[in-house]
Order: structure tokens, then sequence, then C-alpha cells
């Protein structure tokens, strides 16, 4: 019998982890109308949806569903899934609150998704592009050995059509269920890579809100030109596991974009409504 098998890890909830969900929820809707979580407005569902989840009166960018926003972002018609038959298992039969195979198993239903990445390719303004978006919704968005091979996919993908390859990144970071299995999709992402390299075509990356762990500490951060969305959490780990750590008081605004920008840590920040039409313009300049 495994090591894995005898012994029945018991980890508390990480409350950096609740913290990060708690303020990457979706906005409440129910019915036709939808409550601001920043603001309070209260909104008409359908006026929102039109406007890209993008709050009309504080600007804040609500979390947005990734099929939408592929499609949104692709030419009419464009978009091909890729990859959708991949399905994380349960390799060191793990157990918290809940049985990891069971928790796959309650998302999955909830979600209709498999897992929490979404891939494939699409035209922008023509332009053919390998591009991929995480589900936040899926455990956080949390990097297993299934979203690592469909991430790394991407850039295999590109470097086989010599295309751009495009990432739109939200996630809490590496999933603990899947312990080192889950810690090798960093070194395999940035593999893949350089790997695409070869073909000199760009890798756009796309922090959104929140881009943290693994992901932040690996792929999310090696792209040619890197752009976020407005008041987006970007960083390795949270302001309150930093501020214990080190005990000082973090600037304010520590690990937004705004203060990322500022200190040179990404290109630009890049309204909802502008993105595809920056996309196509880095695009067209780095092609």
């Amino acid at each position: 019998m495994s090591w894995f098998a005898k012994k029945k890890p018991k980890i508390a909830a990480s409350a950096e982890v609740d913290e990060v969900e708690q303020r990457s929820a979706p906005s409440r809707m129910e019915g036709l109308w939808v409550k601001c979580d920043t603001c309070g407005e209260i909104l008409l569902r359908e006026e929102l949806e039109r406007a890209l989840n993008v709050c009309p009166s504080c600007n804040h960018h609500m979390q947005w569903n990734a099929r939408t926003r592929l499609l949104a972002l692709c030419d009419e018609g464009s978009f091909e899934e890729h990859d959708e038959g991949l399905e994380p298992q349960d390799p060191l039969g793990f157990s918290d609150s809940k049985k990891y195979r069971d928790r796959i198993k309650s998302t999955k239903k909830a979600l209709g998704e498999n897992d929490a990445f979404v891939s494939g390719t699409g035209r922008i303004d023509g332009q053919h592009v390998s591009v991929g978006a995480f589900l936040f919704e899926f455990m956080g968005g949390s990097m297993g050995s299934v979203v690592g091979e469909k991430v790394t996919r991407v850039f295999e993908r590109a470097r086989k059509l010599d295309v751009p390859a495009i990432i739109f990144s939200s996630s809490g970071g590496a999933r603990m269920q899947e312990g080192i299995f889950s810690l090798m999709q960093m070194a395999k992402t940035s593999a893949a890579i350089n790997r695409f390299r070869d073909v000199r075509k760009p890798y756009i990356s796309v922090l959104l809100h929140p881009t943290t762990g693994g992901v932040a500490a690996s792929f999310s951060w090696l792209g040619d030109v890197i752009v976020a969305e407005p008041r987006a959490l970007i960083g390795f780990a949270g302001p309150r596991v930093i501020e214990q750590t080190i005990r000082q008081k973090l600037p304010e605004g520590f690990q937004r974009s705004e203060f990322l920008l500022e200190h040179g840590m990404i290109d630009a920040i890049v309204q909802r409504k502008d993105l595809r039409a920056k996309l196509s313009q880095i695009i067209g300049l780095m092609s």
C-alpha cells in the first residue's frame, strides 16, 4: 500500500484562498437583476451582459464566463475548441473535508465543465491564434495536471500552426489536491513557452482578477506582452499572507494591476470593451 493511501491528509482551508475567492466571486445574480458587489448598484442583467459584465456605474470588471469571453474575442464562428475530452483524475487519493474525486464530480455536474481551462483556436480580425482561458468558478481556477496539459497544448498548437498564443489567466494557483503533480505544471508550461519561441510569434498574457500562486509564478508572467484588466489582483502570495510574513503594512493598492503598471511589471491595463481591438493591434505589430 502506498504512503498516500495510508495517510489521510487533514489540511485546513486557507484563509488567503478564502479571501481571494470572496473578492473574486461573481456579483449576485438572481432573476432579471444584478447587484454590483463594489458599488451596490442594481443593474438589469440584460444591460450588464451587453456591457460585457462591466458595471456602468463604477467600472468594476465582474467575473466573465471563459466561453463567453472567447466567443466575444474571436471572429464570429471562428472559435474551435480543442482538448475538451481531458478530465482530471485523483492520483493521490486525496481527501480533506471532501474526497477530491467527489469534489471534481460535483463541480463538473454543477458547471457542465470538465476542468478549469477552455482552449482552442480562432481568429481575431482574421488573424489566426491559439487561445485559452481559465474558468475561475471551477475550483478557483486552480491548475492541476489536466489544466497544465491544456495550457501546454495551447503553445504546442501555436508552434505547430505558426500562430500567436493568447492566455487569459484567472486562478488561485496550483491545485493542492494533486500535490507535486500540480506543481510540475509550472515547469511543464514554462518549457512549452520556451519551445514556442522558435516560431517567433508573440505570446500575449492577459491577467484577470485574480491571478495568483503557481499560475502567477509560471506561464502568466512569461508573455512577450502582458496586459491586465483594471483592479485585478495579481501576485504570488496574497497581501494578507505577505503582511503577516514580513510584519509590515503594504502600500495602498499593492498587487493591483494599476500598482504593477506603475512599477513596470506589466505593459498595459486594458478595459474589457477595448481588449479585442488591442489584441488585434498587438498581433498585427508583432507578427
